[in-house]
């Protein structure tokens, strides 16, 4: 009898990875919406994992205790534990980081860790969920072949917040660089755009580029504010 997975996702990135490696295969069961993934209907499936490779809901107590429930996240743990890893890493100066792979337990990325590969933090924020997608997927073999005993994390424990949208806003004190950073870390499908303000108009950024001259180019997207906002 051969053992069943869910891929949780909530993200077209991992969607489209896991189409790509394991769509075809009756073992598997992907899982892209948060009523879905519930005890009751998990009972049917019998999963020997539940992977998350980016979920936006918070995953229910008696999923965690019932389930190996394996996540993914974007920092090498304890560092970096919370909201928004990739761009609290850009934002702090990180050129590389960690696609930590972790045991769920009810207190967030504080579970213990089954392995951990490198990553890169150049180009776009979509640029590097589309590298992220396959080390993930390797990441997934190795726990499903090896089935590794995930080891505690060590060392001290930082936190990161989430990002709000307005935290988007492109601000007057920023230098070249840091807007580049900034309007390529909120390049992805779904995140809140680097934006401006003028009035009644919002002027959104992306796909920005370094000229040789030092000048960055990027580009925009303008929209009519709506009046009640």
């Amino acid at each position: 009898m051969h053992e069943k997975y869910v891929f949780a996702a909530s993200k077209s990135w991992c969607i489209d990875a896991f189409d790509k490696e394991f769509g075809k295969s009756p073992n598997w069961t992907l899982i892209t919406s948060k009523d879905d993934l519930n005890y009751e209907n998990l009972l049917g499936i019998k999963p020997r994992y539940i992977f998350f490779p980016h979920w936006n809901w918070i995953v229910s107590d008696d999923v965690i205790d019932n389930y190996e429930c394996v996540c993914f996240h974007m920092a090498d743990v304890p560092y970096g534990r919370g909201g928004s890893p990739l761009q609290n890493l850009i934002v702090r100066g990180h050129k590389s980081t960690k696609i930590s792979a972790l045991r769920m337990v009810r207190k967030l990325d504080a579970g213990p860790v089954y392995r951990k590969t490198s990553i890169l933090l150049n180009g776009s924020a979509d640029d590097i969920f589309q590298r992220m997608a396959p080390k993930i997927i390797d990441l997934i073999k190795v726990i499903i072949l090896e089935k590794p005993v995930p080891k505690e994390q060590v060392g001290e424990v930082t936190y990161f917040q989430r990002r709000t949208p307005d935290q988007s806003e492109i601000l007057e004190s920023m230098a070249l660089e840091q807007l580049y950073d900034h309007i390529r870390m909120l390049d992805a499908d779904t995140y809140p755009k680097a934006y401006l303000q003028l009035k009644n108009l919002r002027f959104e950024f992306l796909d920005v580029k370094k000229l040789e001259n030092g000048q960055l180019s990027s580009n925009v997207v303008i929209t009519m504010r709506e009046k009640d906002e």
